[in-house]
Protein backbone atom coordinates (compact mmCIF):
# COMPACT_ATOMS: atom_id res chain seq x y z
CA UNK A 1 0.00 0.00 0.00
CA UNK A 2 1.05 3.74 -0.07
CA UNK A 3 0.39 6.03 2.60
CA UNK A 4 -0.63 9.42 1.23
CA UNK A 5 0.23 12.70 3.98
CA UNK A 6 -2.24 15.18 3.51
CA UNK A 7 -1.61 18.74 3.82
CA UNK A 8 -4.70 20.43 3.22
CA UNK A 9 -5.10 20.20 -1.14
CA UNK A 10 -8.26 19.88 -2.35
CA UNK A 11 -6.73 17.59 -4.73
CA UNK A 12 -5.39 15.35 -1.74
CA UNK A 13 -8.55 12.82 -2.25
CA UNK A 14 -7.93 12.58 -6.17
CA UNK A 15 -4.49 11.41 -5.05
CA UNK A 16 -5.74 8.45 -3.16
CA UNK A 17 -8.72 8.25 -5.96
CA UNK A 18 -6.09 7.41 -9.04
CA UNK A 19 -3.61 5.00 -6.80
CA UNK A 20 -6.67 3.05 -6.31
CA UNK A 21 -7.76 3.12 -10.07
CA UNK A 22 -4.57 1.61 -10.38
CA UNK A 23 -5.13 -1.12 -8.19
CA UNK A 24 -3.04 -0.24 -4.76
CA UNK A 25 -4.50 0.26 -1.74
CA UNK A 26 -4.24 3.80 0.28
CA UNK A 27 -4.77 5.57 3.42
CA UNK A 28 -4.53 9.16 4.33
CA UNK A 29 -2.82 10.55 7.03
CA UNK A 30 -1.99 13.39 8.88
CA UNK A 31 0.95 14.72 8.85
CA UNK A 32 1.83 14.68 12.51
CA UNK A 33 2.08 10.52 11.86
CA UNK A 34 5.01 9.88 14.04
CA UNK A 35 7.78 7.40 12.89
CA UNK A 36 6.44 4.29 14.43
CA UNK A 37 2.69 4.72 13.01
CA UNK A 38 4.36 5.03 9.63
CA UNK A 39 6.16 1.67 10.42
CA UNK A 40 3.10 0.08 11.12
CA UNK A 41 1.22 0.86 7.85
CA UNK A 42 4.59 -1.47 6.54
CA UNK A 43 4.09 1.22 3.13
CA UNK A 44 5.89 0.50 0.25
CA UNK A 45 5.31 4.25 -0.92
CA UNK A 46 4.95 7.61 0.64
CA UNK A 47 3.29 10.51 -1.61
CA UNK A 48 2.97 13.87 0.52
CA UNK A 49 0.16 15.72 -1.14
CA UNK A 50 -0.30 19.99 -1.81
CA UNK A 51 -1.73 22.27 0.25
CA UNK A 52 -2.43 25.86 1.19
CA UNK A 53 0.06 26.84 3.70
CA UNK A 54 3.97 27.80 2.90
CA UNK A 55 6.65 25.86 4.19
CA UNK A 56 8.27 28.75 5.80
CA UNK A 57 5.78 29.92 7.95
CA UNK A 58 5.11 29.56 11.42
CA UNK A 59 2.56 26.71 12.08
CA UNK A 60 2.28 25.67 8.76
CA UNK A 61 2.35 21.69 8.97
CA UNK A 62 5.51 19.65 8.75
CA UNK A 63 6.85 16.08 9.31
CA UNK A 64 9.13 14.24 11.39
CA UNK A 65 12.22 14.61 9.74
CA UNK A 66 13.05 10.53 10.15
CA UNK A 67 10.45 9.69 7.97
CA UNK A 68 12.29 10.95 5.04
CA UNK A 69 15.62 8.18 5.98
CA UNK A 70 12.73 5.32 5.88
CA UNK A 71 14.53 4.21 3.15
CA UNK A 72 10.84 4.07 1.54
CA UNK A 73 10.36 5.94 -2.16
CA UNK A 74 8.58 9.23 -1.69
CA UNK A 75 6.68 11.19 -3.94
CA UNK A 76 6.64 15.19 -3.10
CA UNK A 77 3.56 17.50 -4.81
CA UNK A 78 3.39 21.03 -4.51
CA UNK A 79 3.66 21.76 -0.51
CA UNK A 80 5.14 18.22 -0.64
CA UNK A 81 7.57 19.09 -2.63
CA UNK A 82 8.61 22.56 -1.11
CA UNK A 83 8.18 20.73 2.53
CA UNK A 84 10.95 18.29 1.23
CA UNK A 85 13.35 20.41 0.07
CA UNK A 86 12.59 22.64 3.40
CA UNK A 87 13.48 20.05 5.71
CA UNK A 88 16.19 19.39 3.73
CA UNK A 89 18.32 22.39 3.78
CA UNK A 90 16.44 23.52 0.71
CA UNK A 91 15.36 27.31 0.00
CA UNK A 92 11.34 27.71 -0.38
CA UNK A 93 10.44 31.31 -1.18
CA UNK A 94 7.77 33.59 -3.17
CA UNK A 95 9.21 34.42 -6.11
CA UNK A 96 6.39 36.37 -8.14
CA UNK A 97 6.02 34.03 -10.62
CA UNK A 98 3.26 32.06 -9.40
CA UNK A 99 1.19 29.64 -11.77
CA UNK A 100 -2.57 28.66 -12.21
CA UNK A 101 -3.71 26.44 -14.82
CA UNK A 102 -1.77 25.26 -17.75
CA UNK A 103 1.80 25.22 -18.44
CA UNK A 104 4.61 23.11 -20.19
CA UNK A 105 7.60 21.32 -18.53
CA UNK A 106 10.36 20.25 -20.51
CA UNK A 107 12.23 17.18 -19.09
CA UNK A 108 16.00 17.54 -19.66
CA UNK A 109 17.69 14.59 -21.28
CA UNK A 110 19.86 11.91 -20.41
CA UNK A 111 17.41 10.57 -17.47
CA UNK A 112 15.02 8.72 -20.63
CA UNK A 113 16.00 5.41 -18.87
CA UNK A 114 15.14 6.10 -15.21
CA UNK A 115 12.11 4.23 -14.33
CA UNK A 116 10.45 7.09 -12.87
CA UNK A 117 10.76 9.00 -16.76
CA UNK A 118 9.19 5.51 -18.51
CA UNK A 119 7.03 6.49 -21.07
CA UNK A 120 6.95 9.90 -20.63
CA UNK A 121 7.81 12.57 -23.38
CA UNK A 122 10.63 15.53 -23.27
CA UNK A 123 7.42 17.63 -23.06
CA UNK A 124 3.96 18.16 -21.98
CA UNK A 125 1.09 19.66 -20.58
CA UNK A 126 1.07 20.04 -16.63
CA UNK A 127 -1.32 21.66 -14.37
CA UNK A 128 -0.44 23.61 -11.45
CA UNK A 129 -1.72 26.17 -8.14
CA UNK A 130 1.03 27.30 -6.36
CA UNK A 131 2.87 30.80 -5.42
CA UNK A 132 5.98 29.57 -3.72
CA UNK A 133 8.92 27.50 -5.46
CA UNK A 134 11.90 25.58 -4.16
CA UNK A 135 14.61 28.12 -5.02
CA UNK A 136 17.45 26.25 -4.11
CA UNK A 137 17.49 22.20 -4.08
CA UNK A 138 18.58 20.03 -0.93
CA UNK A 139 22.18 18.40 -0.91
CA UNK A 140 21.59 15.43 -3.08
CA UNK A 141 19.10 16.79 -5.31
CA UNK A 142 19.36 17.74 -9.20
CA UNK A 143 16.43 19.12 -11.51
CA UNK A 144 15.32 17.16 -14.40
CA UNK A 145 12.59 19.21 -15.53
CA UNK A 146 11.30 22.97 -15.64
CA UNK A 147 8.66 24.99 -17.11
CA UNK A 148 9.17 28.75 -17.87
CA UNK A 149 9.03 30.59 -14.79
CA UNK A 150 9.83 27.34 -12.35
CA UNK A 151 12.87 25.92 -13.18
CA UNK A 152 12.84 23.08 -10.23
CA UNK A 153 9.31 21.73 -11.46
CA UNK A 154 10.21 18.22 -11.53
CA UNK A 155 13.78 16.91 -9.22
CA UNK A 156 14.71 13.55 -7.52
CA UNK A 157 17.30 12.46 -5.44
CA UNK A 158 18.08 9.02 -7.74
CA UNK A 159 19.68 7.43 -4.74
CA UNK A 160 17.09 8.17 -1.76
CA UNK A 161 14.06 7.84 -4.01
CA UNK A 162 13.05 10.70 -3.05
CA UNK A 163 10.87 12.90 -5.92
CA UNK A 164 9.51 16.58 -5.84
CA UNK A 165 7.59 17.85 -8.66
CA UNK A 166 5.26 21.42 -8.05
CA UNK A 167 2.50 20.18 -10.63
CA UNK A 168 0.12 17.87 -9.73
CA UNK A 169 -0.24 14.66 -11.85
CA UNK A 170 -3.25 13.53 -9.94
CA UNK A 171 -5.73 16.30 -12.10
CA UNK A 172 -7.20 15.01 -15.69
CA UNK A 173 -5.62 18.19 -17.31
CA UNK A 174 -1.92 17.15 -16.56
CA UNK A 175 -1.00 15.21 -19.58
CA UNK A 176 0.80 11.81 -18.53
CA UNK A 177 -0.27 12.68 -14.87
CA UNK A 178 -1.72 8.89 -14.84
CA UNK A 179 1.33 7.45 -16.64
CA UNK A 180 3.44 9.48 -13.92
CA UNK A 181 1.85 7.70 -10.65
CA UNK A 182 1.93 4.08 -12.76
CA UNK A 183 6.21 4.97 -12.78
CA UNK A 184 5.93 5.63 -9.13
CA UNK A 185 4.02 2.67 -8.54
CA UNK A 186 6.81 0.33 -10.01
CA UNK A 187 9.57 2.32 -7.88
CA UNK A 188 7.76 0.98 -5.73
CA UNK A 189 7.66 -2.29 -6.52
CA UNK A 190 3.97 -2.22 -6.88
CA UNK A 191 1.90 -4.00 -9.62
CA UNK A 192 -1.01 -1.86 -11.15
CA UNK A 193 -4.68 -3.36 -11.56
CA UNK A 194 -7.83 -2.12 -12.69
CA UNK A 195 -10.49 -1.64 -10.09
CA UNK A 196 -14.21 -1.41 -10.23
CA UNK A 197 -16.71 0.78 -8.21
CA UNK A 198 -18.64 -1.66 -6.25
CA UNK A 199 -22.49 -0.87 -6.31
CA UNK A 200 -23.97 -3.55 -4.34
CA UNK A 201 -21.58 -2.49 -1.85
CA UNK A 202 -23.07 1.02 -1.47
CA UNK A 203 -26.65 -0.46 -1.85
CA UNK A 204 -26.17 -3.29 1.30
CA UNK A 205 -24.10 -0.32 3.34
CA UNK A 206 -27.22 2.08 2.48
CA UNK A 207 -29.93 -1.22 4.05
CA UNK A 208 -27.78 -2.28 6.76
CA UNK A 209 -28.07 1.45 8.11
CA UNK A 210 -31.69 2.35 7.15
CA UNK A 211 -33.03 -0.87 7.76
CA UNK A 212 -36.70 -0.98 7.77
CA UNK A 213 -37.12 3.06 8.40
CA UNK A 214 -38.57 5.61 5.97
CA UNK A 215 -35.73 7.95 3.91
CA UNK A 216 -36.50 11.38 2.52
CA UNK A 217 -34.08 12.19 0.09
CA UNK A 218 -33.70 15.80 -0.81
CA UNK A 219 -33.50 16.09 -5.32
CA UNK A 220 -33.12 18.52 -7.53
CA UNK A 221 -32.95 17.41 -10.91
CA UNK A 222 -29.46 17.16 -11.07
CA UNK A 223 -27.71 13.75 -11.43
CA UNK A 224 -25.80 13.73 -7.53
CA UNK A 225 -29.31 13.61 -5.84
CA UNK A 226 -30.93 11.23 -8.43
CA UNK A 227 -27.96 8.77 -8.56
CA UNK A 228 -28.67 8.91 -4.67
CA UNK A 229 -32.16 8.24 -4.66
CA UNK A 230 -31.92 5.70 -7.52
CA UNK A 231 -29.19 3.44 -5.40
CA UNK A 232 -31.41 4.21 -2.11
CA UNK A 233 -34.44 2.97 -3.47
CA UNK A 234 -32.84 0.08 -5.13
CA UNK A 235 -32.01 -0.54 -1.15
CA UNK A 236 -35.13 0.10 0.82
CA UNK A 237 -37.77 0.46 -2.04
CA UNK A 238 -40.90 2.26 -1.33
CA UNK A 239 -40.05 3.19 1.87
CA UNK A 240 -37.68 6.48 -0.44
CA UNK A 241 -39.68 9.77 -0.17
CA UNK A 242 -38.16 11.94 -2.99
CA UNK A 243 -38.50 15.85 -1.82
CA UNK A 244 -38.10 18.65 -4.65
CA UNK A 245 -38.12 21.72 -3.17
CA UNK A 246 -39.32 24.44 -5.86
CA UNK A 247 -37.43 27.31 -4.34
CA UNK A 248 -37.73 28.95 -7.86
CA UNK A 249 -33.54 28.90 -7.86
CA UNK A 250 -33.49 26.32 -10.27
CA UNK A 251 -33.77 25.81 -14.02
CA UNK A 252 -37.17 26.48 -15.77
CA UNK A 253 -38.46 22.97 -15.90
CA UNK A 254 -36.94 21.50 -13.48
CA UNK A 255 -39.96 20.23 -11.52
CA UNK A 256 -41.99 18.82 -14.12
CA UNK A 257 -38.19 16.79 -15.37
CA UNK A 258 -38.03 15.03 -11.65
CA UNK A 259 -41.70 14.12 -11.40
CA UNK A 260 -41.29 12.69 -15.01
CA UNK A 261 -38.20 10.73 -14.03
CA UNK A 262 -39.43 9.20 -10.50
CA UNK A 263 -42.81 8.42 -11.88
CA UNK A 264 -41.20 6.36 -15.21
CA UNK A 265 -38.26 4.68 -13.47
CA UNK A 266 -39.09 4.41 -9.96
CA UNK A 267 -42.60 4.72 -10.28
CA UNK A 268 -42.83 6.78 -6.88
CA UNK A 269 -44.78 10.42 -6.94
CA UNK A 270 -42.16 12.75 -5.44
CA UNK A 271 -43.19 15.29 -3.11
CA UNK A 272 -43.14 18.97 -4.52
CA UNK A 273 -43.07 21.57 -2.00
CA UNK A 274 -43.56 25.59 -3.85
CA UNK A 275 -41.56 27.77 -1.21
CA UNK A 276 -40.54 30.29 -4.52
CA UNK A 277 -41.82 33.07 -2.47
CA UNK A 278 -39.93 31.71 1.18
CA UNK A 279 -36.70 31.85 -0.45
CA UNK A 280 -37.05 34.93 -1.91
CA UNK A 281 -38.15 36.57 1.33
CA UNK A 282 -34.88 34.94 2.58
CA UNK A 283 -32.29 36.17 0.70
CA UNK A 284 -33.82 39.66 0.38
CA UNK A 285 -30.64 42.08 1.09
CA UNK A 286 -28.28 39.46 1.40
CA UNK A 287 -25.29 40.19 -1.42
CA UNK A 288 -22.48 38.07 0.58
CA UNK A 289 -22.67 34.85 -1.52
CA UNK A 290 -21.14 32.41 1.64
CA UNK A 291 -24.54 34.19 3.41
CA UNK A 292 -26.82 32.87 0.49
CA UNK A 293 -25.37 29.59 0.45
CA UNK A 294 -25.52 29.65 4.58
CA UNK A 295 -29.36 30.53 4.33
CA UNK A 296 -30.45 28.16 1.29
CA UNK A 297 -28.84 25.50 3.13
CA UNK A 298 -30.89 25.87 6.35
CA UNK A 299 -34.07 26.56 4.61
CA UNK A 300 -33.51 23.18 2.45
CA UNK A 301 -33.06 21.50 5.94
CA UNK A 302 -36.19 23.16 7.43
CA UNK A 303 -38.29 22.08 4.99
CA UNK A 304 -37.24 18.57 4.07
CA UNK A 305 -37.64 18.15 7.98
CA UNK A 306 -41.25 19.43 7.94
CA UNK A 307 -41.88 16.86 5.29
CA UNK A 308 -41.00 14.47 7.41
CA UNK A 309 -42.72 15.09 10.38
CA UNK A 310 -45.46 14.62 8.36
CA UNK A 311 -44.16 10.56 7.94
CA UNK A 312 -44.03 8.41 10.83
CA UNK A 313 -40.93 6.98 11.00
CA UNK A 314 -38.77 9.08 9.07
CA UNK A 315 -35.75 8.98 10.42
CA UNK A 316 -32.81 9.58 7.64
CA UNK A 317 -32.37 12.26 4.79
CA UNK A 318 -30.40 11.13 1.97
CA UNK A 319 -28.49 13.67 0.00
CA UNK A 320 -26.45 13.40 -3.04
CA UNK A 321 -22.79 15.39 -2.02
CA UNK A 322 -20.11 14.45 -4.25
CA UNK A 323 -16.17 14.54 -2.87
CA UNK A 324 -15.79 18.06 -4.76
CA UNK A 325 -18.76 19.53 -2.65
CA UNK A 326 -16.90 18.14 0.69
CA UNK A 327 -13.37 19.56 -0.24
CA UNK A 328 -14.27 23.17 -1.36
CA UNK A 329 -16.03 23.23 1.87
CA UNK A 330 -13.16 22.71 4.44
CA UNK A 331 -13.00 18.96 3.94
CA UNK A 332 -10.26 18.34 5.79
CA UNK A 333 -8.16 19.52 8.98
CA UNK A 334 -5.34 21.28 6.97
CA UNK A 335 -7.41 22.16 3.79
CA UNK A 336 -8.40 25.62 3.07
CA UNK A 337 -12.28 26.73 3.24
CA UNK A 338 -13.04 27.68 -0.77
CA UNK A 339 -16.98 28.20 -0.20
CA UNK A 340 -19.52 26.36 2.03
CA UNK A 341 -21.68 24.08 -0.02
CA UNK A 342 -25.48 24.33 0.66
CA UNK A 343 -25.21 20.87 1.29
CA UNK A 344 -22.05 20.98 3.80
CA UNK A 345 -21.27 23.53 5.23
CA UNK A 346 -25.32 24.99 5.35
CA UNK A 347 -26.23 22.53 7.15
CA UNK A 348 -28.36 23.31 10.02
CA UNK A 349 -26.93 22.32 13.28
CA UNK A 350 -30.19 21.63 14.96
CA UNK A 351 -31.19 19.06 11.99
CA UNK A 352 -32.79 15.97 13.63
CA UNK A 353 -32.85 13.73 10.70
CA UNK A 354 -29.25 11.36 10.30
CA UNK A 355 -27.89 12.35 6.76
CA UNK A 356 -26.74 9.47 4.56
CA UNK A 357 -24.60 10.32 1.69
CA UNK A 358 -24.22 7.52 -0.65
CA UNK A 359 -21.75 9.51 -3.02
CA UNK A 360 -19.47 11.35 -0.50
CA UNK A 361 -16.23 10.01 -1.61
CA UNK A 362 -17.20 9.23 -5.56
CA UNK A 363 -16.06 12.26 -8.17
CA UNK A 364 -18.47 13.55 -10.58
CA UNK A 365 -16.84 11.05 -13.83
CA UNK A 366 -17.48 7.92 -10.68
CA UNK A 367 -21.31 9.07 -10.56
CA UNK A 368 -21.12 9.44 -14.28
CA UNK A 369 -19.96 5.70 -14.69
CA UNK A 370 -22.71 4.27 -11.35
CA UNK A 371 -25.20 6.04 -13.48
CA UNK A 372 -24.30 4.15 -16.76
CA UNK A 373 -24.19 0.95 -14.92
CA UNK A 374 -27.27 1.32 -13.39
CA UNK A 375 -28.69 1.61 -17.40
CA UNK A 376 -30.38 5.23 -16.69
CA UNK A 377 -31.17 7.31 -19.32
CA UNK A 378 -28.95 9.52 -21.34
CA UNK A 379 -30.41 12.41 -21.03
CA UNK A 380 -30.17 12.28 -17.25
CA UNK A 381 -26.89 11.02 -17.43
CA UNK A 382 -26.09 14.07 -19.94
CA UNK A 383 -27.80 16.56 -17.21
CA UNK A 384 -25.30 19.48 -16.83
CA UNK A 385 -25.04 19.63 -13.38
CA UNK A 386 -26.16 22.43 -11.52
CA UNK A 387 -25.26 23.85 -7.87
CA UNK A 388 -27.83 22.91 -5.14
CA UNK A 389 -28.18 26.92 -4.32
CA UNK A 390 -29.19 27.49 -7.78
CA UNK A 391 -29.30 31.00 -9.68
CA UNK A 392 -28.60 32.25 -6.24
CA UNK A 393 -24.76 31.73 -6.50
CA UNK A 394 -25.22 32.97 -10.16
CA UNK A 395 -26.34 36.57 -9.31
CA UNK A 396 -24.05 38.34 -8.07
CA UNK A 397 -25.36 40.22 -5.46
CA UNK A 398 -29.18 40.23 -4.11
CA UNK A 399 -31.26 37.87 -5.68
CA UNK A 400 -34.71 40.00 -6.50
CA UNK A 401 -37.74 38.03 -8.18
CA UNK A 402 -36.67 40.87 -11.34
CA UNK A 403 -32.86 39.78 -11.87
CA UNK A 404 -33.91 35.93 -11.07
CA UNK A 405 -36.44 36.09 -14.14
CA UNK A 406 -33.30 37.62 -16.01
CA UNK A 407 -30.83 35.09 -15.28
CA UNK A 408 -33.23 32.34 -16.09
CA UNK A 409 -34.00 34.11 -19.59
CA UNK A 410 -30.50 34.13 -20.64
CA UNK A 411 -30.20 30.95 -19.10
CA UNK A 412 -32.30 29.48 -21.48
CA UNK A 413 -30.85 31.46 -24.47
CA UNK A 414 -27.36 29.59 -23.64
CA UNK A 415 -28.99 26.05 -23.63
CA UNK A 416 -30.87 26.71 -26.82
CA UNK A 417 -27.81 28.02 -28.51
CA UNK A 418 -25.51 24.92 -27.68
CA UNK A 419 -28.15 22.25 -28.17
CA UNK A 420 -29.45 24.17 -31.91
CA UNK A 421 -25.43 24.27 -32.56
CA UNK A 422 -24.47 20.31 -31.40
CA UNK A 423 -22.48 21.46 -28.33
CA UNK A 424 -24.28 21.20 -25.71
CA UNK A 425 -22.77 17.07 -25.59
CA UNK A 426 -19.46 18.48 -26.08
CA UNK A 427 -19.32 20.37 -22.38
CA UNK A 428 -19.25 20.05 -19.13
CA UNK A 429 -21.03 23.28 -18.02
CA UNK A 430 -22.21 26.24 -19.21
CA UNK A 431 -24.36 29.14 -17.40
CA UNK A 432 -24.90 33.24 -17.67
CA UNK A 433 -24.02 35.13 -14.51
CA UNK A 434 -25.83 38.41 -13.55
CA UNK A 435 -21.98 40.06 -12.73
CA UNK A 436 -23.71 43.17 -10.92
CA UNK A 437 -22.02 45.28 -12.95
CA UNK A 438 -23.25 47.93 -15.17
CA UNK A 439 -21.33 49.55 -18.12
CA UNK A 440 -22.59 51.96 -20.99
CA UNK A 441 -24.30 50.78 -24.09
CA UNK A 442 -26.13 52.02 -27.28
CA UNK A 443 -30.05 50.89 -27.75
CA UNK A 444 -31.94 52.48 -30.67
CA UNK A 445 -29.18 55.26 -31.27
CA UNK A 446 -29.49 56.36 -26.91
CA UNK A 447 -26.86 55.97 -24.72
CA UNK A 448 -28.31 52.79 -22.18
CA UNK A 449 -26.73 52.01 -18.76
CA UNK A 450 -27.15 48.35 -18.06
CA UNK A 451 -26.02 44.84 -16.44
CA UNK A 452 -23.23 43.43 -18.30
CA UNK A 453 -23.64 39.30 -18.32
CA UNK A 454 -20.94 37.14 -17.73
CA UNK A 455 -20.52 33.33 -19.68
CA UNK A 456 -18.77 30.80 -18.19
CA UNK A 457 -18.45 26.98 -20.53
CA UNK A 458 -15.91 24.75 -19.55
CA UNK A 459 -14.71 20.91 -20.37
CA UNK A 460 -14.05 19.08 -16.85
CA UNK A 461 -14.90 15.25 -15.54
CA UNK A 462 -14.59 15.40 -11.72
CA UNK A 463 -14.89 19.46 -11.19
CA UNK A 464 -11.60 19.65 -9.48
CA UNK A 465 -9.99 21.11 -12.22
CA UNK A 466 -11.74 22.76 -15.74
CA UNK A 467 -10.08 24.73 -18.99
CA UNK A 468 -12.31 26.75 -20.52
CA UNK A 469 -14.25 25.92 -23.95
CA UNK A 470 -12.92 27.50 -27.27
CA UNK A 471 -16.31 27.89 -28.82
CA UNK A 472 -17.02 28.63 -32.05
CA UNK A 473 -17.08 32.89 -32.39
CA UNK A 474 -19.92 32.97 -34.25
CA UNK A 475 -22.00 30.53 -31.44
CA UNK A 476 -20.57 33.01 -29.04
CA UNK A 477 -22.14 36.22 -31.21
CA UNK A 478 -25.71 34.25 -31.68
CA UNK A 479 -25.70 33.78 -27.71
CA UNK A 480 -24.89 37.45 -27.14
CA UNK A 481 -26.75 38.93 -29.57
CA UNK A 482 -30.08 36.91 -28.19
CA UNK A 483 -28.94 37.90 -24.82
CA UNK A 484 -28.41 41.61 -25.23
CA UNK A 485 -31.99 41.85 -27.27
CA UNK A 486 -33.77 39.95 -25.25
CA UNK A 487 -32.92 39.87 -21.66
CA UNK A 488 -34.33 43.54 -20.38
CA UNK A 489 -31.56 45.87 -18.85
CA UNK A 490 -28.45 43.72 -20.37
CA UNK A 491 -25.65 46.09 -21.91
CA UNK A 492 -22.83 43.71 -22.61
CA UNK A 493 -22.14 40.16 -22.49
CA UNK A 494 -18.56 38.97 -22.02
CA UNK A 495 -16.88 35.30 -21.63
CA UNK A 496 -14.75 33.93 -18.78
CA UNK A 497 -11.93 32.24 -19.89
CA UNK A 498 -10.22 31.46 -16.76
CA UNK A 499 -9.36 28.43 -15.80
CA UNK A 500 -9.49 26.08 -12.38
CA UNK A 501 -7.15 27.27 -10.98
CA UNK A 502 -7.31 29.78 -10.14
CA UNK A 503 -11.12 30.27 -10.72
CA UNK A 504 -13.97 27.94 -9.11
CA UNK A 505 -16.35 26.89 -11.61
CA UNK A 506 -19.05 29.27 -10.23
CA UNK A 507 -18.28 33.03 -9.70
CA UNK A 508 -19.55 32.71 -6.02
Amino acid sequence: MILIFDFGSQTCHLISRQLRDLGISTQIVNPEISINQVKKFNPKGLVFSGGPASVYKKGSPKISKGILDLGIPILGICYGWQLIAYQLGGKVSRTGFGEYGPATISLKPGFESEELLTRLPPKFGVWFSHGDSVTHLPKGFISIGNTVNCKNTFCTNWKRKIFGIQFHPEVEHTNFGKQLLRNFIQVCGLKTKRKRINIQKIIHEICEEVGDKKVIVGVSGGIDSTIAAVLTSKAIGTNLIPVYVESGLMRIGTASRVKKFFAETLNITPVVVQAEKLFLKKLKGITDPEEKRQIIGKLYCDLFEVEAKKVRGVDFLVQGTIYSDVIESKGTEKAAKIKSHHNVGGLSKDLKLKIIEPLRYFYKDEVLKIAKRLGLPDTLIYTQPFPGPGQAVRIMGEVTKERLKKQQQADQIVLQELEKSGWLKKIFQAFPIMTGVNSTAVKGDGSFYGEVIGLRIYNSSNIMTAEWTKLPYDLLQRISSRIVNEVPEVSRVVYDITTKPPATMEWE
